[in-house]
C-alpha cells in the first residue's frame, strides 16, 4: 500500500475507511478498533455523522492496545453545512478536535459546497469557509485542507479567492458513477480524489461485467470496483461493520486491472448513484 503524496507533501493511504452509519457507542468503537486492526490507515469522519466522539474513542482503543499509533493514522473529518462560514468554521474544528480527543486533524474538509440554487452568495459562503480552512492550515492545526462535493463550476468560484488550493476533493466515485468532468478538474489541479460510497450503495456488486471480472481474476465485486478506483488513482472510502468484509477490501493490492478491463468499467452505464447532488440537497 504506496502512500499518496498530496501537493504538500502529506501522505495519505491509498484507501480509507468510511464510519457513515456506525452504531453507537461500545459497538462504534469496537468497529473502529477492527478496522485499524485489519489494516486501514485513514479513518474518515465528519461533523454531520455525529460520531466524532465514537471514532476518537475507537482510536484511542486501538493506541491503547498498541494496533497502531497516532503518527500512523490519518483523521478526516469535515465542517457541516450549518457551520459554513468563517467564525462558525473555526468553531466547528475546535468542537470536533475536543469530540475526536485529538491535538491536531489530519485532513479537514468542507463537506457540502453552497451552491446557487440554494444560496445567492454561495460563492462568499464557501470563500469564507475556505478561508477558516486555510486559517488553520497556516496556524498548524490541521495537517491538510479540502473539500467534498465539489463541482468544477465550485472549485473553480473557489480558487479566485483561495490562497491556497484544496488538497483533496472527495465524491461519490464508483463504476457506473465516476464524475469524469470532476475527476479531470482535479487531476489539472492537482487535487487527490477520494471516493465515497465506492460499491455504490452496494447496488453495483450484482452487474454482470463486474461480475465476470471478478469471477476471472478470482476476486470479488467488491474488490474489483475498489482496485478500479484506485487505478484511477482515486482514494476509496469504503464501510463496512464486518471484519472479514473489512479484510477483503483492503485486499487490493495485489493484482492489477487490465486496460481493457478499466476501460469496459468506464463505460459503464449509470448505475447505483446516491442522487445526492451537492445542487439540490436539503441538509
Amino acid at each position: 500500500m504506496k502512500n499518496i503524496k498530496l501537493r504538500n507533501g502529506f501522505e495519505i493511504p491509498p484507501i480509507g475507511f468510511g464510519s457513515y452509519k456506525i452504531p453507537a457507542e461500545s459497538e462504534g468503537t469496537g468497529i473502529i478498533v477492527d478496522a485499524l486492526k485489519a489494516g486501514y490507515r485513514l479513518i474518515d469522519t465528519a461533523t454531520m455523522y455525529k460520531n466524532e466522539d465514537i471514532v476518537g474513542e475507537g482510536l484511542r482503543r486501538a493506541f491503547g492496545e498498541g494496533i497502531a499509533t497516532r503518527d500512523q493514522v490519518t483523521v478526516t473529518t469535515k465542517v457541516a453545512n450549518p457551520d459554513r462560514g468563517y467564525d462558525s468554521t473555526m468553531r466547528a474544528f475546535d468542537k470536533s478536535l475536543k469530540e475526536l480527543g485529538l491535538d491536531q486533524i489530519d485532513l479537514y474538509l468542507i463537506h457540502w459546497p453552497a451552491s446557487e440554487a440554494k444560496e445567492p452568495n454561495w460563492r462568499t459562503i464557501n470563500s469564507d469557509t475556505w478561508r477558516a480552512l486555510e486559517t488553520l492550515y497556516k496556524d498548524g492545526r490541521v495537517r491538510a485542507i479540502g473539500v467534498s462535493n465539489f463541482m468544477p463550476v465550485h472549485l473553480e468560484a473557489l480558487s479566485e479567492t483561495a490562497t491556497i488550493l484544496p488538497m483533496v476533493n472527495q465524491i461519490e466515485f464508483h463504476p457506473g458513477f465516476m464524475q469524469r468532468d470532476v475527476l479531470e478538474w482535479c487531476d489539472s489541479h492537482e487535487i487527490v480524489v477520494e471516493g465515497w460510497s465506492p460499491l455504490g450503495r452496494t447496488r453495483v456488486l450484482t452487474n454482470p461485467l463486474l461480475e465476470e471480472i471478478a469471477e476471472r481474476l478470482g476476486r470479488s465485486v467488491a474488490q474489483i470496483c475498489l482496485r478500479w478506483a484506485v487505478q484511477h488513482s482515486v482514494v476509496p472510502i469504503p464501510k463496512s461493520l464486518h471484519y472479514d468484509r473489512m479484510k477483503e477490501n483492503i485486499d487490493i493490492f495485489d493484482f492489477t486491472l487490465s486496460p481493457e478491463e478499466m476501460a469496459a468499467i468506464d463505460s459503464m452505464p449509470q448505475t447505483g448513484e446516491s442522487g445526492l447532488n451537492p445542487d439540490t440537497i436539503t441538509f
